[in-house]
């Protein structure tokens, strides 16, 4: 197949012309569904409205366009602005959600005026431009939201507009405090190094190195270096299939997982040849169009491989999943880039074994999937589902991660790929780590699932899986499991298992997963809740049972898959 500049645009103009049937009379709102958010219901479709210009404002700057899609932008805009307007999108408050949102406005002011600035009369570029500003009077949240008001006002300061200096800069300082070394950043005041520093963190600040290269040539560069060197480590996060690991939050923005790789394109940052992220890129657009990720009506979904509001944040709301059209940055290359001439390449040659430092993770990778083993995190953060998006204690880009559905049975806990106990009728898994040592061979955690109860952890990769040794301090007698990754044993998927000699294996026709005590433990299956797994739908687990007495107790698992 041609992977050129068509074949992207195909992908873009799928995604977004069934969306024309639902925007406002005067376009500036667009309704896709009805569940809610953390944020005021009015702001919900603006975000709608925004979302779509991650992908059509590349496509505009690259000389594409999809048939009424400007028309609609500027009318919208328009009328989104105007005070007067039945449609318009309201006043501030601090961290409003609309700052997000105005990211994606100016995303499309900087690589498209043509498009959006200059078809507006007078009156609506006075309205836009007052509106636009309003994000400087306000607080925006201390980690990835501080280069919101870095790109709105470069966005003014490019159409010659009032703007702030000082914002920008103080954006990119802050930017700066979070930098941790070898091109990785925080997302902020917390541990977490997640999808967040790829298609965010790095995103927005290589739109910057893109468009003040000339003014600030030196902060740009580094921008760029930065990049490259962290792109060493993020291709790890990538199988030979195009999937990327299962590990976070914000997972509902699929095929943003990407949008480093194209924005690394798109600014020249030099890492890799065009072949090799072109092959990322395809693959990962093949793989994710390959599940069942939109509905009849062609709208993309919440949720991760099929549709799965349990599995999202407080702050997705129907029109959120559109955050993945980053992707399509790559499309402002102009038409006789080389990018759309290479072919799409395989991998490099890469290790079977990477410790990621800053990511506080051991990647291992085979034939055609890619696994971390992580310890945990130091800090609590408030989003929904944190201990099973952070904490458990392998990651995949094949099996994914279950989520529970409560804390009172079992199946409905579906604690996989970690140790959990039961209390009391209650499970209780690893939640926060209070120590933590990443080492070149192994992974160490201390942690507290419940009072009365402190567990030492010590992870060793090893061909084909990993071994979890266990040192168990506890308070009274209770009941230990060590569960390994959910399986897919949906229909047609040939799926078997069994649980003998110490071992339990559940395997169907495309991946297997293993565990075995070499400490005395029972071996078992379980069936979790349907629609607990991100990935698949029904699922089956193996695990050790381990009987917990009173005091000091020792165990090890060996999980293989």
């Amino acid at each position: 197949m041609n992977y050129n500049k068509e074949y992207f645009t195909g992908l873009l103009r799928d995604l977004i012309l069934p969306l024309k049937k639902y925007y406002s009379s005067e376009f500036a709102n667009l309704y896709i569904g009805h569940t809610g958010a953390a944020y005021e219901d009015c702001t919900i479709p603006m975000e709608g409205f925004a979302r779509v210009l991650w992908g059509i404002a590349p496509l505009w700057a690259g000389g594409g366009d999809i048939d009424g899609f400007s028309d609609i932008y500027t009318k919208g805009l328009s009328a989104g602005t105007n005070p007067n307007s039945d449609e318009y999108w309201g006043e501030f408050r601090n961290f409003d959600q609309k700052f997000v949102e105005m990211a994606a406005i100016a995303y499309g002011l900087l690589l498209a005026p043509d498009k959006l600035w200059e078809p507006l009369d007078d009156t609506a570029k006075d309205n836009l431009a007052t509106f636009l500003i309003g994000i400087n009077d306000y607080k925006v949240s201390d980690n990835n939201w501080r280069m919101f008001p870095v790109l709105v006002n470069l966005a003014l300061k490019s159409l010659s507009l009032p703007y702030s200096q000082d914002l920008i800069n103080f954006g990119l300082e802050r930017l700066d405090s979070f930098y941790l070394g070898n091109g990785w950043y925080k997302d902020g005041a917390t541990e977490q190094r997640d999808y967040y520093v790829a298609f965010a963190l790095h995103f927005y600040s290589l739109i910057y190195a893109k468009v003040c290269a000339k003014e600030d040539p030196a902060r740009c560069n580094l921008f760029k270096k930065r990049a490259a060197k962290f792109a060493k480590d993020y291709i790890y996060w990538f199988d030979e299939k195009g999937r990327g690991l299962v590990y976070g939050r914000s997972l509902t923005y699929r095929f943003a997982q990407a949008a480093f790789w194209s924005a690394c394109i798109y600014t020249d940052v030099p890492v890799f040849n065009l072949g090799i992220i072109k092959g990322i890129l395809v693959r990962h657009f093949e793989e994710w169009f390959s599940h069942p990720i939109i509905d009849n009506s062609g709208v993309l979904t919440i949720g991760y491989r099929y549709p799965n509001l349990h599995m999202s944040e407080s702050y997705n709301s129907p029109d959120s999943p559109y955050w993945s059209l980053k992707t399509f940055i790559v499309l402002a290359l102009p038409d006789n880039h080389p990018f759309w001439q290479a072919e799409a390449e395989p991998m490099p040659k890469l290790d079977n074994l990477k410790v990621l430092n800053e990511a506080q993770m051991i990647i291992q990778r085979d034939s055609d999937k890619v696994t971390a083993l992580t310890p945990g995190r130091l800090h609590y953060i408030n989003h929904v589902h944190v201990s099973e998006k952070y904490c458990k204690f392998a990651y995949s880009s094949e099996f994914g991660f279950s989520i529970p559905r409560s804390n009172k049975f079992f199946n409905q806990a579906a604690p996989d790929s970690t140790l959990s106990f039961e209390i009391d009728g209650y499970i209780f898994t690893r939640r926060l780590s209070l120590k933590i040592r990443v080492e070149e061979d192994k992974l160490f955690s201390l942690w507290s699932p419940f009072k009365g109860i402190e567990v030492e952890t010590t992870l060793i990769p090893i061909e084909g899986g990993h071994i979890r040794r266990h040192k168990i301090t506890s308070d009274y007698d209770c009941n230990a499991r060590d569960a390994g990754f959910a399986v897919s044993c949906a229909q047609g998927t040939d799926c078997a298992f069994s649980s003998e000699n110490n071992i339990a294996i559940v395997k169907n026709n495309f991946s297997f997963c293993s565990v075995e005590s070499t400490a005395g433990g029972t071996p078992d299956i379980i069936s979790f809740h349907p629609n607990t797994s991100l990935v698949y739908q029904k699922t089956f687990t193996p695990l050790v049972s381990y009987e917990i007495k009173k005091g000091v107790t020792e165990i090890e698992t060996i999980v293989k898959y």
